[in-house]
């Protein structure tokens, strides 16, 4: 039997198999799998690596995943929960679990569970059956149970690392970003603040609520006044306005969870007929797109967050693999931008 025609009418040639890029290689079909299943760290050189891939690639050698995933009894498949999909720094996680899954072979699915703290439904048949491993950016601890149940390998991002139940935990180092913001308030002579704080039940908020309280302390000249809003830019508004136009001595600046209030606080600033930064500095906490639209633009605080997904991806891989994830908090970045200066006299 002649092999199948290809579409310029030539006989097709056979299929490359992985003993050929062993053999034209010079290797060992061990070292071919070791490489192109993304396991030769450590097992074999750069250069060995380097010589198996490009091999592969003039061969057009293209692994028969199939086979191998049910050899492996794995699907390849990673399943990402975010709280929204509207928001731009889930989609950046997104982007960076992406990046990496995709060089190991891997899909990601994501899946959203309403503002992180609804109960996030298994969204197949059967989890079990159809993924690998889950990754949760930005949820509470309860909102996984039916996911948990599924006894998958769970990777929490931006997350409560006391929770024991999590096979990796991957955080940002949030505590340190609300230290730098206050700090940078102080320096500009700030002594009055109010926090625009999330009304969202969650980690990462309460850590940086924690952390400015714990930071104010050393700072007893220092006036805080705490309220809340949703991550919506009314809410954070009307928050705002009832803020600056409440009883006593007006705040001189607004301190905001995310980049979303911090819009919303700077509208109100100008709806009570006042200026941002020369009556109230505004900063927010995120660094989204957000952040340089606004006018003037917003001093925030960057989160790393395409880093914060690959570290996710790489922390379920390890997992996977039976390795130890890489530990320690990602370092975040305050970027200082037209939204804050000295406050007014007075």
């Amino acid at each position: 039997m002649k092999p199948p025609a290809t579409p310029d009418g030539t006989a097709g040639a056979p299929r490359p198999t992985s003993r050929d890029v062993a053999r034209a290689a010079g290797v060992s079909q061990a070292t071919v799998s070791l490489v192109l299943g993304g396991k030769w760290q450590g097992r074999v050189s750069e250069r060995t690596a380097g010589l198996v891939r490009d091999t592969a690639r003039d061969l057009g050698y293209r692994p028969n995943l199939a086979a191998r995933n049910l050899r492996l009894g794995r699907t390849r498949t990673a399943l990402l929960v975010v709280p929204a999909l509207t928001n731009e720094f889930f989609a950046r996680v997104y982007a960076g679990a992406a990046t990496v899954a995709a060089r190991h072979g891997f899909g990601v699915v994501l899946y959203p569970s309403p503002e992180g703290t609804g109960p996030a439904k298994d969204p197949f048949a059967s989890a079990r059956a159809a993924l690998d491993g889950v990754i949760a950016s930005s949820m509470a601890a309860d909102a996984l149970t039916a996911l948990r149940g599924t006894g998958l390998p769970l990777v929490m991002l931006d997350s409560d690392p006391a929770d024991p139940g999590p096979a990796a935990h991957v955080n940002l180092d949030v505590a340190d970003g609300m230290r730098r913001v206050t700090d940078h308030l102080i320096g500009l002579g700030h002594r009055r603040l109010v926090h625009l704080a999330s009304a969202v039940p969650s980690w990462t908020f309460d850590a940086r609520a924690r952390a400015l309280t714990a930071h104010l302390a050393a700072h007893p000249d220092v006036t805080l006044r705490t309220t809340h809003a949703p991550l919506d830019v009314t809410a954070a508004r009307e928050a705002a306005e009832q803020a600056l136009a409440g009883p006593g001595p007006r705040p001189t600046a607004l301190l905001c969870d995310d980049d979303i209030l911090a819009a919303g606080a700077c509208k109100a600033v100008r709806r009570l007929g006042l200026r941002v930064p020369e009556d109230i500095s505004v900063t927010g906490f995120d660094d989204l797109a957000l952040a340089t639209a606004l006018e003037p633009e917003l001093t925030t605080v960057r989160l790393p967050a395409e880093h914060i997904g690959e570290r996710g991806m790489e922390a379920l891989l390890a997992v996977l693999d039976g390795r130890t994830p890489e530990a320690g908090d990602l370092p975040v970045t305050l970027v200082t931008r037209g939204s804050t200066a000295p406050p007014p006299p007075g």
